[in-house]
């Protein structure tokens, strides 16, 4: 028996392992078995869990809610989207239900850990706006300290003695992550006032100056912050299930 071809292009048959064998020579092998292994993944864990459902009042005002985002509101319209995307009522009504009960599962795995979470990445999400200067020498560094605690500009320091590119920006570092910051200056960080000039400290050989404005502490509170770290558990999650597949690709 004569299996069918994977594809037919201008009347010539083209296999399922010719298919795999393009994919792999273009190196999109493993992206292409990575995206339906996660599919299977999130398939076979809705069919068991008996606590992920969606109502169809929900998928109707989902694909009402689709329709008028994208001024698909005429019938004929949203036919034609439907024809251009080569996609049928039917499979479009199931892609929404998808969507919908994938949103409610990534709920449900994340919400238990989020919070433990947040305070493991916390130290990388609070950021602390700073100026700089930066310069070769200790001792100027210390003579620009100095200045500096007397009243001079730290601005117009910056702008005349530091060697990176932000001095014509005053020395605006903009925010920054602590948990980038080095261990010594990350304690003088978090110990100074909103304003407070600290230093010097040696860094890569140089030494540096650095004036904090303002601490900018992340909070779950801030909804695309909550939303970023839910992806971030959602997809450690799918990466220990994928771990755990035995895969063998046949193509006979």
């Amino acid at each position: 028996m004569t299996s069918q071809p994977f594809l037919t292009v201008d009347e010539q048959p083209i296999s399922l392992a010719q298919a795999i064998q393009y994919l792999q020579m273009s190196g999109k092998l493993q992206s292409f078995i990575g995206d339906i292994l996660r599919r299977h993944i999130l398939d076979r864990e809705l069919e068991t869990r008996s606590d992920i459902t969606v109502e169809q009042t929900l998928v109707e005002q989902a694909i009402i809610n689709f329709r008028l985002q994208r001024q698909l509101t005429e019938l004929h319209r949203f036919e034609e989207w439907l024809a251009n995307n080569n996609i049928d009522y039917l499979s479009f009504h199931q892609q929404i239900a998808f969507t919908l009960k994938l949103e409610k599962l990534k709920n449900a795995i994340t919400q238990p850990q989020l919070e433990e979470y947040f305070r493991q990445r916390q130290i990388f999400l609070d950021r602390v706006f700073l100026y700089r200067i930066v310069v070769k020498d200790r001792e100027l560094a210390e003579s620009l300290y100095s200045q500096i605690q007397a009243g001079a500009s730290f601005e117009k320091l910056a702008r005349e003695y530091s060697i990176t590119e932000d001095r014509i920006l005053n020395g605006i570092m903009g925010p920054v992550s602590r948990g980038v910051l080095p261990d010594t200056l990350r304690a003088a960080v978090d110990s100074a006032n909103p304003g407070e000039s600290i230093g010097p400290f040696e860094i890569e050989g140089n030494w540096c100056l650095f004036r904090v404005e303002v601490f900018l502490p992340a909070s779950l509170a801030n909804s695309q912050l909550r939303e970023t770290l839910q992806n971030e558990i959602f997809e450690l999650w799918l990466t220990e299930k994928l771990k755990s597949l035995n895969v063998k690709l046949q193509t006979n």
